[in-house]
């Protein structure tokens, strides 16, 4: 297995503007490609947009929903892996011949669809249906896999994927800045990212501080840390919708360091380099041979009625503006 230079980005998306959103992630899969990465990731419906979706009828999510792999889009990404020889990975809203609809995280290369992923735990919308398996597939020799954003909340899934062989968990997010019972949560104003060229210093403070960025610093690391594996996580910056968020794309390795971050106030990709030693090296591949399901199997498996519960979303916040 060779070194492997992965790229990571954040960008603004725009509801419901498909053609503007592949615009950007061509642009910035050109950009990954100058930097010499041989792969490219970006957050969760990076190609529809996301939380204008909790508005949207059935109807409305059919209507921007597409079939995969023979949609429009997935086309077009394939085009935009095969002209700049990189895979690239992004999101959107999927249906199917059954008028089923998915959130969905799909991987493309030069040659079309390498693998599709359907998120376990949607919620942005009541027509979305649950996901009901991992994935996990190769890139240029390494096995990956993806969780999307809430999935990566319940510790399961993501020690599930590193057991079906993941070294890699791509890990798209539309996450931060938004409130919970969590102390310090809490939606950012907008008007601090309206103003950012001037104010460059209170916006950098809330993305950086509890709504953002340390608090994702409390859980993330640790995913990588504990199964002793890579993770790109994906996050867009701007605004989405109504609300503001914090993009900090990183990749982290399986010491659960921080490798590469996007720190630009706007628009930016970074890339890292993933060396196999590391895998083994890490702490997490030690645990993990060291486990003993004898002693857990019955309790981790043990019949459980699912319960998620979303605060901002139950509770119909508005952000300030």
């Amino acid at each position: 297995m060779e070194n492997l230079k992965i790229a990571t980005a954040q960008f603004e998306n725009a509801s419901g503007d498909k053609e503007y959103n592949l615009g950007v992630i061509s642009r910035l899969s050109a950009k990954a490609a100058q930097l010499g990465a041989q792969v490219v990731a970006f957050h969760e419906c990076s190609i529809t947009g996301y939380t204008f979706a909790r508005h949207l009828s059935k109807e409305q999510m059919l209507a921007l929903a597409e079939y995969i792999p023979e949609g429009e889009s997935i086309q077009k990404l394939t085009q935009i892996a095969r002209d700049n020889n990189i895979v690239v990975l992004a999101g959107l809203f999927e249906k199917d011949h059954d008028d089923q609809l998915f959130k969905a995280y799909i991987c493309v290369d030069k040659n079309g669809l390498v693998a599709k992923y359907r998120k376990l735990h949607p919620f942005i919308n009541p027509h979305l249906l649950p996901g009901d398996q991992y994935v996990v597939f190769d890139i240029h020799g390494w096995k990956c896999g993806i969780l999307i954003c809430y999935d990566n909340n319940v510790i399961e899934n993501v020690r599930a994927t590193t057991l079906l062989g993941a070294d890699i968990i791509f890990m798209p997010h539309v996450t931060m800045l938004t409130p919970s019972t969590r102390p310090g949560a809490g939606f950012a104003d907008p008007n601090l990212w309206y103003n950012r060229e001037n104010d460059p210093t209170s916006l950098r403070l809330e993305f950086d501080g509890m709504k953002g960025r340390a608090w994702l610093m409390k859980w993330l690391p640790s995913r990588a840390y504990d199964n002793g594996i890579y993770v790109v996580f994906a996050n867009p910056i701007g605004m989405d919708d109504d609300q503001l968020k914090n993009g900090c794309s990183m990749i982290l390795d399986p010491f659960g360091d921080v490798i590469a971050e996007c720190r630009e106030l706007g628009d930016d990709v970074v890339v890292a380099t993933c060396t196999p030693d590391k895998l083994e090296k890490a702490g997490g591949y030690r645990y993990r041979k060291a486990r003993r399901p004898d002693l857990y199997r019955d309790i981790i498996g043990q019949e459980h009625v699912a319960e998620q519960k979303v605060v901002w979303l139950n509770k119909e916040e508005t952000p300030t503006t």
